[in-house]
């Protein structure tokens, strides 16, 4: 079984950490506006089905 080494360990981590590139704020900000628009997206178009939905229950079943 290998030996827990807490030292070597914190070493892996930074040495790891060292090798990810991280976006820049402008890139950050850009797909958080993706993001949020397409979330909003989905929202009007399962907002729109649903009442599509509702309104064909209600033709068929005469409901409301």
């Amino acid at each position: 079984m290998a030996k827990l080494d807490p030292a070597q360990y914190v070493r892996d981590v930074r040495s790891e950490v060292a090798k990810v590139t991280w976006p820049t704020r402008k890139e950050t900000l850009i797909t958080t506006g993706l993001v949020l628009a397409m979330s909003a997206l989905a929202a009007v178009f399962f907002l729109v089905v649903d009442q599509l939905i509702a309104l064909a229950m209600r033709g068929v079943f005469g409901l409301g």
